[in-house]
């Protein structure tokens, strides 16, 4: 099983005071670009893949998804999503995305908000996703970009002549990595920009979008703190679709 750190008491806490948790969709800036890479939503049967509280459920539906089903693995993520949610045509159930079975052909759209990076096989998650579309379905997807999930490490990297040539981060070097963020021993998996779009191809889709996220001026003078964000991307978006 993933861990399942957003049923820790401190953790959700935290996680619930971001800007993203109380203002929904409009307080993550990455959310422009990403709706732009969404088809209409007229009639679509959707998957919602760590739905947190719900927040993109609701929205597919106000813009006219005839039926969403969002899945996460936290409990809590899912009451809160409940308690917002007066909506008969939104189902929400717990999955593990490292263990993900869904219908087979009984989706046109999976999305995925900033959830695929908990996931240790992400070869088996696409295969489980492609399977999971109808022909001509696309996914839609967020992640931390590897390089944000590559920190510099201390110590450099030395060249022939003994000198200190970079700082280290270990970008090639994929598996887990254990960060501290809103609570200590979060586990997240490393994978190059290479391999996740490498395996989406093996899995049978036909990648159609990548961007590496960087907010716009107007977003940067509205919140300051996102200037960091030019120096490094923070997220991957990529759509791609099922052939």
């Amino acid at each position: 099983m993933a861990q399942n750190i957003y049923d820790q008491a401190e953790f959700f806490a935290a996680y619930s005071q971001l800007g993203r948790s109380l203002a929904g969709l409009d307080g993550a800036a990455e959310w422009p670009a990403l709706q732009a890479m969404l088809p209409e939503m007229d009639g679509l049967d959707v998957v919602d893949l760590g739905c947190g509280f719900g927040w993109f459920c609701r929205w597919a539906r106000e813009n006219g998804a005839a039926r969403v089903l969002g899945l996460d693995l936290s409990e809590k993520m899912l009451a809160r999503a409940r308690s917002g949610t007066s909506d008969a045509a939104i189902t929400y159930e717990v999955a593990d995305l490292q263990h993900l079975a869904l219908q087979e052909g009984g989706f046109d759209l999976a999305y995925s908000s900033l959830a695929f990076h908990y996931v240790e096989d992400a070869s088996r998650l696409y295969a489980q996703i492609h399977r999971a579309l109808r022909p001509g379905g696309r996914l839609v997807f967020s992640t931390e970009h590897p390089i944000y999930m590559a920190p510099t490490s201390p110590g450099w990297a030395s060249g022939v002549d003994g000198r200190r040539i970079w700082p280290l981060n270990r970008y090639l070097v994929e598996g887990p990595r254990t960060t501290d963020w809103l609570a200590p021993g979060v586990v997240k998996h490393h994978r190059t920009l290479g391999t996740t779009l490498n395996a989406l191809i093996a899995a049978g889709f036909r990648v159609t979008h990548v961007e590496e996220f960087c907010p716009t001026l107007d977003q940067i003078a509205a919140q300051p703190a996102l200037a960091e964000e030019v120096e490094r991307p923070m997220f991957l978006l990529v759509s791609a679709v099922r052939g």
